[in-house]
């Protein structure tokens, strides 16, 4: 099992990093990819890639919520960085809405430059929506070079919208926790999208599944939501592991060992 999108870096894990990715290992999870939210994060980021090089991956790339009036010289310094750093993937960008619409216009102008990072390094990308599928639709569509692959991270929406995107392009879902949750509607999704585009994610430290709601998520959580998808689409937990990690390996590149 690979978790696709974990943000173990992050200050939540400062007291008992190691300690987290030895549980993460003894649970079956193989690779680790660390998604980018800020000039701030980088570092981080850079320093669990040079502890663990063969256990976690990095990306780049500036979250839609610290996208503000600097946004320009934010990615003005981070473009550089895809040079000096060796990252898997653009992300995580995209659009949300759903606390503030103040900065909607310039979301889609940073998500529009980053796709072309994408482009122009041939890189996939993590996508953060959130409230925001109709205005990453339109960036996509007026795009003036070929639409890059990618992922729609921590997916909940509707049957109609897995159509609308994957009319896009041959994109990927990431599915993490609120898959087990009591009401969530994300099982429902699971044949729709199909095992061959479902990628597993916890999205640490937010969103843990059951049975750990409620908690602190990590990494070592990824089997739960592995055998919670395997049941509902009634296959085996090894035949979720197996598809998932041939689709990470297919849209990043990465072949863990």
């Amino acid at each position: 099992m690979i978790d696709s999108h974990s943000h173990i870096y992050c200050d939540a894990f400062d007291e008992d990093r190691e300690a987290v990715v030895e549980r993460a290992r003894k649970a079956g999870v193989r690779h680790i990819i660390l998604p980018n939210e800020n000039l701030a994060s980088v570092p981080r980021l850079a320093a669990m890639r040079e502890r663990y090089p063969d256990y976690v991956s990095m990306t780049l790339g500036l979250h839609p919520e610290d996208v503000h009036d600097d946004y320009l010289d934010v990615l003005d310094q981070m473009r550089p960085m895809l040079d000096e750093y060796p990252v898997v993937a653009i992300g995580e960008i995209g659009i949300d809405l759903y606390w503030d619409k103040t900065w909607r216009e310039q979301q889609s102008h940073a998500l529009d430059i980053q796709l072309h990072w994408c482009h122009e390094r041939d890189l996939p990308f993590i996508i953060h929506c959130r409230d925001g599928l109709d205005d990453i639709l339109q960036v996509i569509d007026h795009l003036d070079c070929p639409v890059p692959r990618g992922v729609f991270h921590s997916f909940t929406g509707t049957p109609d919208d897995v159509k609308r995107i994957r009319e896009r392009g041959d994109f990927y879902f990431g599915v993490n926790g609120i898959v087990t949750f009591k009401k969530s509607t994300v099982p429902e999704l699971l044949p729709v999208i199909g095992l061959d585009r479902l990628l597993l994610e916890t999205d640490s430290p937010y969103l843990s599944p059951v049975p750990n709601r409620g908690k602190r998520n990590e990494s070592s959580n990824i089997p739960h939501i592995n055998n919670f998808i395997a049941k509902a689409l009634d296959v085996t937990p090894e035949e979720v592991s197996a598809a998932t990690d041939r689709n990470v390996s297919a849209l990043f590149g990465i072949s863990p060992a």
